[in-house]
């Protein structure tokens, strides 16, 4: 059996300790993960999902503020004797003390096909960007970000209506498997990790909040892209009335008017110029109020 200690903290990581743990090939002897935190409208401090399951199977958890500065908590996880760590949207950045400690690798599960979209938010800048297939790949963690050399690699494909909230699905879904066949092929040498090429990289940097209000005068594919992207986290907007009005879906249409000119509604939605073509929504956020209908919304404006 593998020894493995698991590093991660938000559901899209949840399938894979679930699958490793599950597996015949693997023993997960331990979990970190972040620190509890505050949630919702009471602020009560919250076990991350990955928290909640080890606790379940009674695994032993650690909960590092900066594992980097505890050694404590280092000299545990080091007499546990792994064979690997793994990673998966784990919060922390590791040190090469941290690195060193388990009898082969740290391996990560990086939500792109490296070189590209090394960074924070790989997911959201794929479909921002209008890309057509992402990935996930199996990576040996280094100091650097995201520059380690790439173990196994998975395309993922890109609908023109996918959200970011379908695309972590579908990498927690992809994820578990590429993790098991890359620990397995490190350990009996069927696996040989590639060094990434410096020829196409590039970040995908943390979403400012400047970023999430929409710019009419870009593309109606543009803002589409970006509605998408940041579906839910934390939703693209615009202001009407000095209120927030949060996009939640839309479709690109046909047709020409001044940008952020509400055009037309009927009952598919509210038609509003662009830049180039325009932008049909479907469904809003308005502030302090639930999703609905797009045209429900803009009914209600002329009550």
């Amino acid at each position: 059996m593998i020894r493995v200690v698991f590093f991660g903290t938000p559901a899209i990581a949840l399938k894979s300790l679930e699958y490793l743990y599950n597996s015949d090939k693997i023993d997960v002897v331990a979990v970190v993960t972040q620190p509890d935190k505050p949630a919702g409208r009471g602020h009560k401090l919250t076990m991350s999902p990955i928290k909640q399951f080890a606790l379940a199977h009674n695994l032993p958890v650690f909960q590092p503020k900066s594992i980097r500065k505890e050694p404590e908590i280092q000299a545990a996880i080091k007499a546990l004797n792994p064979d690997f760590f793994v990673t998966f949207a784990f919060g922390q950045i590791l040190s090469q003390e941290v690195l060193d400690i388990p009898k082969y690798e740290t391996i990560n599960l990086h939500a792109s096909l490296l070189p590209k979209y090394r960074g924070a938010n790989p997911i959201q800048r794929a479909i921002i960007n209008g890309d057509k297939e992402t990935g996930i790949c199996t990576m040996i963690t280094e100091l650097g970000l995201d520059c380690g050399d790439v173990c196994l690699k998975e395309v993922i494909q890109i609908p023109d209506d996918m959200t970011c909230v379908d695309l972590f699905e579908e990498i927690s879904s992809k994820s578990p498997v590429l993790l098991e066949k890359t620990l397995v092929g490190l350990v009996e040498k069927t696996l040989t990790p590639v060094p990434q090429c410096e020829e196409g990289v590039c970040m995908a940097n943390k979403l400012t909040k400047e970023e999430t209000l929409i710019d009419w005068n870009k593309s109606a594919q543009d803002i589409h892209n970006l509605v998408r992207g940041i579906y839910k986290f934390p939703s693209a907007y615009f202001l009407y009335n000095d209120k927030i009005i949060k996009v939640m879906e839309t479709k690109v249409v046909e047709g020409s008017g001044n940008a952020g000119e509400f055009l037309s509604a009927d009952k598919n939605g509210i038609k509003v110029g662009c830049g180039k073509d325009c932008l049909l929504l479907v469904k809003v956020k308005p502030e302090g109020k639930g999703e609905m209908l797009a045209r429900d919304w803009y009914n209600g404006l002329k009550k």
